[in-house]
């Protein structure tokens, strides 16, 4: 890629966030020379940690706190970040002034020339992408990660020769608006989400099939054959269809969990079209961890597990989580931190699961939490915490031997927290400072 190829371009990052991806496209266009200015409708205190990561790019510009008309004039390109909605009316004068408008993915599969193999799905993502990448880099000496990871794959460019293997992870924010799909894509499920930024569940069904809807017929689809939705896809599809169900258990692969066998064999399957001998696979698996922040144990304190599943945002997450922990401790009792901002999601059916599987719960305020103690009636073991480091003293307090701690909150963390990794890593910290 030409070093130039936007040296003195006005660029637009519409959109810094607070989760790394806005910062990696700052910094890339920085350093092809372009001139850079970002806008965020969040204030400079609320950016104090995406700006510190920016401070050697001293010709950045910002405004912040606002949008304003006149920089959307100003620019030649605009960089919107994926959780600001095409609807928004400064990007709808961007398209009456014939403005270019990006995002950090749609621009990668332009320039790249990658072997592209992106991952979707409402849960699994996440750890099944980061699954394909081990057993890429245990195979290639050059294989790459980025999307909705934190990493701007822009950040990666300069890395990258053409055919070089590249798997992303895409969110369905990050899907609108691609006219390019993956080489190889993979849908984990489908299940409601989002539904307070789409309208309806065909809606949010729809931006996830742009992983496939660009494909070609020598491109490879990879589906759940398990889930209804997914599998309607298959007739969709110009390319190659190829199908997973859930895994075999084995040893080498030490994630719990019936639905990390589903992720298993999703990214067993891309393993077999990329013929990666079946010794590379082995190998990969012994030494996958998981992915952070997804059922992850952090530690034991006094015969106490405690586990971080933050990235649990919806209920169903929340279902999965708790029936997992019961299942592979089942002398256990079950100590549940949940609770934030609901996302036009339904809570009855993970309120009727907690009144039935949970010993006790630690709430932690918001919309989804009022909608969950709602569901639980007459359920009394509810406890009412105001901030991560109460919820994990009460936890202490209330917690016996052999007894699980899980942070699993099933709604979305803005009304406490920068984000879930936000959220996630304050549970960690007050669970490290336990004596």
């Amino acid at each position: 890629m030409s070093k130039n190829l936007f040296k003195n371009k006005k660029v637009l990052v519409m959109g810094l966030g607070l989760h790394g991806g806005g910062v990696g496209v700052a910094k890339f266009f920085c350093e092809q020379g372009a001139e850079v200015l970002v806008t965020d409708l969040k204030t400079e205190d609320k950016l104090q940690e995406s700006l510190g990561k920016l401070k050697e790019f001293k010709k950045i510009k910002y405004a912040l706190g606002k949008h304003e008309e006149k920089d959307f004039l100003w620019a030649n390109l605009i960089m919107k970040n994926p959780d600001v909605p095409d609807t928004s009316p400064y990007l709808e004068i961007a398209r009456k002034n014939g403005k270019q408008i990006e995002t950090d993915i749609s621009l990668f599969f332009k320039l790249s020339g990658a072997f592209i193999i992106g991952v979707t799905g409402t849960k699994g993502k996440s750890t099944t992408s980061g699954l394909i990448y081990h057993i890429l880099k245990t195979k290639y000496k050059k294989a790459f990660f980025a999307g909705n990871n934190g990493v701007s794959p822009l950040e990666l460019l300069p890395k990258i020769k053409k055919n070089d293997k590249v798997v992303l992870e895409l969110s369905s924010f990050e899907l609108e608006g691609l006219t390019q799909s993956p080489n190889i894509a993979v849908i984990t499920n489908i299940m409601p989400d989002h539904l307070n930024r789409y309208a309806t569940m065909a809606e949010y069904t729809e931006a996830k099939k742009i992983i496939f809807k660009y494909q070609k017929k020598n491109d490879i689809l990879v589906l759940n054959a398990d889930d209804y939705i997914v599998r309607q896809f298959a007739g969709q599809s110009k390319g190659k269809v190829i199908y997973f169900s859930k895994a075999e258990e084995t040893d080498s692969f030490k994630l719990l969990g019936e639905h990390n066998l589903y992720n298993l064999s999703a990214a067993l399957e891309v393993a077999k079209v990329l013929k990666i001998p079946t010794k590379v696979i082995e190998k990969s698996l012994k030494t996958f961890k998981g992915v952070s922040s997804r059922q992850e144990f952090i530690r034991e304190v006094r015969g106490v597990k405690y586990f971080n599943d933050t990235t649990a945002t919806m209920p169903d997450a929340v279902i999965v989580a708790i029936n997992t922990f019961l299942e592979n401790f089942p002398d256990s009792r079950l100590i549940l931190i949940c609770g934030g901002m609901n996302k036009g999601l339904k809570y009855n059916d993970l309120a009727r699961i907690i009144g039935e599987r949970v010993d006790e719960v630690i709430m932690l305020p918001g919309t989804a939490s009022d909608k969950i103690k709602e569901g639980l009636g007459g359920y009394t073991r509810v406890h009412n915490v105001s901030s991560m480091q109460e919820a994990v003293k009460k936890a202490k307090d209330l917690a016996e031997k052999k007894d699980i701690v899980i942070l699993s909150p099933g709604g979305s963390s803005f009304n406490l927290f920068k984000n879930e990794f936000d959220r996630g890593d304050q549970f960690t910290k007050a669970v490290n400072n336990l004596k």
